[in-house]
């Protein structure tokens, strides 16, 4: 998102040319609505990771021994289920809460990202295309037809 963000910088700074008449501005338009798209997906795809990690991490029993917090899948669920050891940890519930609201404010910052870049592809598909095309006109208005209309 870094290079989006320095890209839309760059941009902002070119003095605009009518109609995209130079190379260089519409191959950063187009690496930029490129960019944008790939960050959107990137950010959807860790969204998805981390609510896959909290759903895990609502499952978990876990066991304090000495300073070491083990926690696994119920075994129910899963006979084969993997162990994740957290050292130097007296109470597993702090690290199973901290952990929980780390991954969830996560979620929503890359929300947030895939929203910001959803945001600049529609912004640069806007600016490229104006409006959206819902359907086909047969003829053209022209000034005097608007007027009589008008009336």
């Amino acid at each position: 998102m870094c290079v989006v963000s320095i890209l839309g910088f760059c941009m902002l700074c070119i003095s605009y040319q009518v109609d995209e008449k130079t190379c260089i501005q519409f191959a950063m338009k187009l690496i930029y609505f490129l960019l944008s798209a790939f960050s959107m997906v990137i950010c959807i795809l860790a969204v998805a990771f981390a609510a896959h990690r909290y759903s895990q991490i609502t499952q978990f029993a876990c066991e304090s021994v000495l300073d070491v917090c083990r926690c696994q899948l119920h075994a129910s669920d899963e006979p084969l289920s993997r162990t994740f050891i957290y050292q130097d940890v007296a109470d597993c519930t702090s690290v199973t809460g901290t952990f929980k609201t780390y991954l969830l404010v996560q979620m929503v910052l890359y929300l947030v990202g895939a929203f910001v870049s959803l945001l600049a592809c529609f912004v640069m598909w806007k600016h490229r295309y104006q409006v959206f095309y819902v359907g086909v006109r047969l003829c053209s208005l022209t000034a005097s037809q608007v007027k009589r209309q008008k009336v």
